[in-house]
Order: C-alpha cells, then sequence, then structure tokens
C-alpha cells in the first residue's frame, strides 16, 4: 500500500507546525492532523526566547513575528511591596543576535499555521481527525483516526509518526498507559490580558511576589492596539494551593478565587490590582508536569513537545523547547533517513536536554530569583537589596538557567544550525 504521507504529524500547536515548516524546508513530505474541527486563536501571551526565535528566524518567519509580538528588552524583578530586586537585558538588547518575543499564543499559532498552508498547500493541515491509536510494522506506521462525532475515519499510512498533541497525547498514552496523573507543584495561576498603557521600559517582562503570598508574571504581547497607544498586556497569577485547578487550558477562572492577595499591589510604576481587574477574560490552570521518560520513541513513532515534555511555566521555555525539537527531528531526519537512526538520535539528546529544564523549571527556574529574596528577607520591606542578596548572586541564578535551557548568549551563537 502506498503511504499518504512520509512524515505524520499528530497535532497542529506550535510544535507540530514548525516540525511542518522544517521538514518541508528540509525536503520531507508531511501532512499535519488535527483534532479541532476549526483551529482558532485560543490562548494568552507566551515567550519566545532567543533560542527559539533563531529556530524561526532560519525558516524566515521573524519578519511576520515583528508585527504580531513585543522585543522583549528586559527582565525585571520586583517584591509584593513593588521594591526592586534585579534586571537584565533580554533578546538583542542583551547582545544576542535574535530577539525574545512576548506573543499571544494564538497570533504564534495562527501565523505559523498560514506559512504551513501557504508553503506546504492548502490541504496541509487536515482538521477534525484526532489520533485513537498508531501501529507500525517494519517499514510503515499506520495512524487511525476518529472524527469529533466519534466516527472511525479512514486511517493514514506513512514513514514516521511524531504525536506533537499536547498534555493529553493519545500516543503518550498508548506509550504509557500506566504513567498516572500529572504532578501537581501545589501551585495554581489565573492568566489573562489587559489593555494597559505601556509601563517601565514599555518592553519589560516583570517577575514580583513569590508563589507563598502571590506572584504575578506581566508583560506587553502587542504594541499600539488602540488610538490611545495601549498595548494588550499578559499577566499571570500564582498563589500556592493544595486543591489543583481543572488541567483544562480553556478553563475560565473567577476573579474572586486569586484577587484578594493582590488588591493592595499598587505601585508607582503600575496599579497591577486595575490590571487584573480590568482583564478581558481570565483562564485558571494548576501548575503541573509529568516526571521526564525514559524514552519518547517506539520504533516508527516519537514525541514532541508537550506530549514529550510537559512542563511548569516557570522559565518562559514551554513553547521554545517544542521549537527546539522540532528542528532538531527534521534536522535528524534531513541527514539520516526516515527510520529508526533518526529517531534514536532525536531521542537521546533531547530526552537529556528537556529533563535538565523540566526539573529546573521545578526547582530553580528565573523566578528563584524572588524565592531567595522573599526568604531572607522574611517578606519584608528592605532599605537596600544589596543588604538581603548580592548582584552577583542573582546573576548566578538567571546564568545558570540560561545555560541548562540553551540558551546562553555565547553557546548559542557558536551551535551549529540543526538543518
Amino acid at each position: 500500500m502506498k503511504p499518504d504521507t512520509e512524515v505524520i504529524i499528530i497535532g497542529a500547536g506550535v510544535g507540530g507546525l514548525v516540525l511542518a515548516l522544517s521538514l518541508h524546508q528540509a525536503g520531507i513530505g508531511c501532512r499535519v492532523y488535527e483534532a479541532v474541527t476549526e483551529i482558532r486563536p485560543l490562548g494568552v501571551g507566551i515567550n519566545l526566547l532567543p533560542h527559539a526565535a533563531r529556530e524561526l528566524d532560519e525558516l524566515g518567519l521573524l519578519p511576520a513575528l515583528d508585527t504580531l509580538g513585543v522585543h522583549t528588552r528586559e527582565s525585571i524583578f520586583f517584591t509584593r511591596h513593588g521594591q526592586f530586586i534585579y534586571s537584565e537585558p533580554a533578546g538583542k538588547a542583551a547582545g544576542y543576535d535574535w530577539p525574545q518575543y512576548s506573543i499571544h499564543r494564538g497570533d504564534l499559532q495562527m501565523a505559523l499555521l498560514a506559512a504551513v498552508r501557504e508553503r506546504l498547500g492548502a490541504d496541509s493541515v487536515v482538521t477534525d481527525r484526532r489520533c485513537v491509536r498508531v501501529d507500525q510494522d517494519a517499514d510503515h506506521v499506520t495512524v487511525h483516526l476518529a472524527n469529533a462525532a466519534g466516527e472511525t475515519l479512514a486511517p493514514v499510512r506513512g514513514a514516521i509518526a511524531v504525536g506533537c498533541d499536547g498534555i493529553h497525547s493519545a500516543l503518550r498514552k498508548q506509550f504509557y498507559p500506566d504513567e498516572g496523573a500529572p504532578r501537581y507543584s501545589g501551585v495554581n495561576m489565573w492568566r489573562g490580558v489587559t489593555r494597559h498603557k505601556p509601563f517601565l521600559s514599555g518592553a519589560s517582562m516583570v517577575r514580583a511576589g513569590w508563589l507563598a503570598s502571590g506572584k504575578m508574571v506581566i508583560y506587553p504581547i502587542r504594541d499600539t492596539i488602540d488610538a490611545d497607544g495601549n498595548q494588550l498586556v499578559n499577566w499571570v497569577a500564582e498563589i500556592e494551593s493544595p486543591v489543583p485547578a481543572q488541567r483544562d487550558w480553556t478553563r475560565a477562572g473567577r476573579l474572586e478565587d486569586f484577587y484578594p492577595a493582590f488588591a493592595d499591589w499598587q505601585f508607582d510604576w503600575l496599579d497591577v490590582a486595575a490590571l487584573i481587574r480590568n482583564a478581558e477574560s481570565i483562564l485558571e490552570y494548576p501548575m503541573v508536569d509529568q516526571d521526564p521518560l525514559p524514552t519518547w520513541t517506539r520504533g516508527r513513532v516519537t514525541l514532541l513537545g508537550d506530549a514529550a515534555h510537559p512542563m511548569v511555566p516557570r522559565g518562559s521555555n514551554g513553547a521554545g523547547q517544542a521549537v527546539i525539537d522540532a528542528r532538531f527531528l527534521a534536522g535528524q531526519l534531513k541527514q539520516r533517513g526516515l527510520g529508526n537512526a533518526a529517531l534514536q538520535e532525536y531521542d537521546r539528546v533531547r530526552v537529556e536536554a528537556t529533563t535538565r529544564v523540566v526539573l529546573t523549571n521545578r526547582s530553580n527556574p528565573p523566578d528563584a530569583i524572588l524565592r531567595e529574596v522573599y526568604e531572607r528577607s522574611g517578606d519584608r520591606p528592605y532599605e537596600r537589596i544589596e543588604n538581603v542578596i548580592s548582584r552577583e548572586e542573582l546573576e548566578g541564578i538567571s546564568n545558570r538557567y540560561k545555560q541548562i535551557a540553551g540558551f546562553d548568549p555565547a553557546g548559542l551563537k557558536a551551535r551549529p544550525s540543526f538543518l
């Protein structure tokens, strides 16, 4: 039986779409099968760090992203009292060859989808096709599909299948049926977007407070959205809680469940309480991940992105690691062919790399800076940050994460292209 395509991509999220574009760049045929009946711009803000921006630059996508997102210029930390802790430049302002983007996840996904359909053809992404399971023999894979109504559809065949189907991955469950529930970090988060005047540099990524009493992450994701010069500002509120929220990216959140912790956050640089109250909508989600897997690959089938390595969102790195997965996998398939050797090398390199990120996000992501100040200051105002912690220690926390996650400036610039 003739295969339908060379590589079957299951899922049209960020990772699946970047993989499709990368395989096309490598001259490898593919098609994307997506479970939803219509792909719509969902979610709120995410960050693309320079290591992910480099990969998208090699795909020629930065001009499109420049019109959609914000070039982040600084990462800056405050206490819940509004006191300054630490700041450092970000993206090109930090000397990288590539920017850091703060962008609406829906804007990014729709830009990637438009590029896939333009370059690969209108039929390159097929919707209303949910993966049920994947079978394989020595030479091919067969992906079994159903539609939203639960009806069985004709299976598709290819040389390789890649599960890019997110945190509820059917392939991951097929590989690890007894894996169990996600690991709850003890923290719930609420996310929203608000129209607001630019604050601080106008391109600042703010982290403030700490999880025990309330932490915020705030950054603009669209510039000049109206005649008044407002930005669309993304915010995330995080609080320790004994009970996890439902694991659903689109679950609506309630203001009264978290707002009291931030009601007095009114600083000279931003009225955080008003920012929260004026949100267009609020989403709720638990901070969960899964223990790293020993392997993502079974014969001619592998996993990618959140299906492979769901992580707590504390390092601005989830989407970026999916982008890097996609580029590295496409490079291996180009160099080694559509077989076991390519998938095994992808597995060997990316499982190890993302395991480090998953575990570091649990313990010492960049916001560990906030934890150190919270604990050393006793959550009380101070006269000088230097009396609490040295700048050298703060720089060390930040730089260690860059090295672990693969975006320290020198290492990123020196690394050869994956393709």
